[in-house]
């Protein structure tokens, strides 16, 4: 081979050992600033990007309405069960681990999570096979649960109440 193409092959070769660190070092440039800003948020509080996509998530001033305290069972095979609302999330699902154990076929093992932000009750999907309903729409993001609205997992259906 000659000079001329010896050195082509060597530029080549330096220039794609450049393009491959670019990368590496443009990947762990993102994933640092994901970290950093995770860190940053209090867990549970929303992103910036999340307020932008969902601004229903923004805590805003409510009149006078009565917030729940207590998770009351209105259908399916628990009908009657009531749970006192706290400060701390609520899992829904036939898994042991829930909050609340749904003895239903239609619900999945961790099929939903009740969650407080701020005064208000939010309920999101947590990827069940049946979907979770809330006032007749099937949920496809956390939203806000205000009380007496109801929240359908399988045959189960379940309201805050004040």
């Amino acid at each position: 081979m000659s000079e001329a193409g010896e050195l082509t092959v060597t530029l080549l070769r330096f220039g794609f050992l450049i393009l491959l660190w670019a990368l590496v070092l443009s990947t762990v440039g993102a994933l640092r600033r994901d970290l950093v800003v995770g860190r940053r948020n209090k867990v549970g509080t929303p992103t910036a990007r999340e307020i932008r996509k969902h601004p229903e998530l923004v805590e805003e001033p409510a009149p006078a309405r009565a917030s729940a305290r207590q998770l009351v069972v209105t259908e399916g095979p628990l009908t009657g069960t009531t749970l006192d609302l706290a400060a701390s999330p609520i899992l829904l699902g036939r898994a042991q681990e829930a909050t609340l154990v749904l003895e239903d076929d239609y619900a999945s093992g961790r099929h939903a999570r009740l969650f407080p932000q701020g005064s208000r009750w939010f309920i999101e999907d947590l990827g069940s096979t049946n979907g979770t309903y809330l006032a007749g729409a099937q949920l496809t993001r956390a939203l806000p649960v205000e009380p007496g609205v109801p929240i359908r997992i399988g045959k189960t259906v379940i309201e805050l109440r004040p």
